[in-house]
């Protein structure tokens, strides 16, 4: 007798997204969140998401109902960004890393998965190199006018070089060919294309959390 493939499970149903405020070391932090309907226990990783310079944690609500069905998922406006309360001066991405940490902290969380996208990918980056709970890392790089107007000239690259932790990198297929070629060049361990870029977060965002998920199991 034939062997018959068993049906894949049907897709948990999306979870509701949620909004609070944390504090944190430049005052309180606006986040948006999600997770499963037994409370996040028992589940898989916490996934934190953490933005663009151009958008708030906002553009990850889609992906937060998906992926909040089997996992609590967090994605903070980052401070000065959205809603979060604005610091006196200019943060460097190490900063902003600090300020995650102190939400991180407050929710004793031992174990996280990070995403990040343009200014949020330095971020995140950051965070893994400097807390050991970090367990996966996923970036979209920042296309070269962002990183030339929020990088804050940090080393994505050689920080990149650094990192012990299993790293997913997201190529959207039109970035400019030396972009390209730099990413091309990163040492993580596994790269994905993304067709659409930032934008698909908004426009597909089930299709990105079957990846992220596939991922991150």
């Amino acid at each position: 007798m034939a062997n018959r493939s068993q049906p894949r499970p049907p897709a948990a149903a999306p979870t509701r997204v949620r909004r609070g405020y944390f504090e944190c070391r430049y005052g309180q932090l606006h986040l948006h969140h999600a997770m499963p309907p037994g409370g996040g226990f028992e589940e898989g990783t916490t996934l934190l998401a953490l933005h663009a310079a151009t958008s708030t944690g906002r553009m990850f609500s889609g992906l937060l109902a998906a992926m909040g069905a089997d996992r609590s998922a967090f994605a903070p406006d980052l401070p000065g960004y959205g809603q979060s309360d604005a610091p006196a001066e200019p943060l460097s991405v190490t900063d902003l890393a600090a300020a995650i940490g102190d939400f991180l902290e407050s929710m004793r969380l031992r174990q996280v998965d990070l995403l990040g996208c343009g200014l949020g990918a330095l971020v995140a980056v950051d965070l893994a190199l400097s807390r050991p709970g970090v367990r996966r890392v996923i970036v979209m790089p920042p296309s070269p006018g962002e990183a030339e107007a929020s990088g804050r000239g940090y080393p994505l690259g050689a920080q990149l070089a650094r990192l012990t932790q299993p790293a997913l990198a997201l190529c959207p297929p039109e970035m400019p060919p030396a972009l390209a070629k730099e990413v091309a060049n990163l040492p993580v361990r596994a790269r994905r294309e993304l067709p659409g870029g930032l934008s698909l977060f908004e426009t597909a965002p089930g299709a990105i959390a079957e990846a992220i998920r596939e991922f991150l199991s």
